[in-house]
C-alpha cells in the first residue's frame, strides 16, 4: 500500500511502504494509536472507538479495531508480521476528547484513554508522545518512510509530534 491510506472509525492499517501515509480523520472521543519502527520502515495506525469488546463481542469479532482490547493487539501483531520489533516502536496516542458529551456523563474519551494506558502498562509498552483530552477533534497522519507524524486540531495549523 503506497500513497495516502485512509483509516476509518474502528479500522486499522499497517504498511512497510516508504511512500505510504496513514491518515485518520475526526478523532473526537475515539483514540488514534500510531506506531512506527524506523529501522524496519513499518508504520501502523488504529482508530478505536470504544474501550471494551465485552460491550459487543460479535462486533469485536467482525471489526476488532472498534475496541481497544481487540484492536491494539491486532495493530501490533500486523506490525510485527512486517518486521517491526516491540523495543524499536515509537508509540503515539491522539484523541480521547469530550466532544459529544459536554456534561461528561459518559466520559467515552477518558474511558478509551484509560483502557489504552492499562493495556500498554500490562504489556510494558511506553507511550512516546500523546495529544489527548480537551474538547476538540483531531486528524492525524503518519508518513511511513520518514516517521513524520502530524496532528491537525479543529482545522487549525498542522503540528508535528
Amino acid at each position: 500500500m503506497s500513497g495516502k491510506i485512509i483509516i476509518g472509525v474502528g479500522d486499522l492499517a499497517v504498511s512497510n511502504k516508504r511512500g505510504a501515509e496513514l491518515v485518520t480523520y475526526s478523532l473526537g472521543s475515539c483514540i488514534g494509536v500510531i506506531i512506527h519502527d524506523a529501522a524496519a520502515c513499518v508504520g501502523g495506525l488504529l482508530h478505536l472507538m470504544l474501550p471494551d469488546s465485552n460491550l459487543n463481542p460479535e462486533r469485536a469479532r467482525n471489526q476488532p479495531g472498534v475496541f481497544a482490547d481487540t484492536g491494539l493487539p491486532l495493530l501490533f501483531k500486523k506490525a510485527y508480521q512486517l518486521g517491526a520489533k516491540k523495543g524499536r516502536l515509537r508509540v503515539v496516542v491522539v484523541g480521547g476528547s469530550q466532544v459529544m458529551d459536554a456534561s461528561g456523563h459518559f466520559n467515552i474519551g477518558k474511558r478509551n484513554y484509560a483502557m489504552v494506558r492499562k493495556i500498554f502498562w500490562r504489556n510494558n509498552v511506553l507511550i512516546d508522545k500523546e495529544d489527548v483530552g480537551g474538547n476538540v477533534n483531531r486528524t492525524v497522519g503518519l508518513e511511513v518512510g520518514n516517521g513524520r507524524l502530524w496532528v491537525k486540531t479543529n482545522g487549525a495549523e498542522v503540528k508535528s509530534l
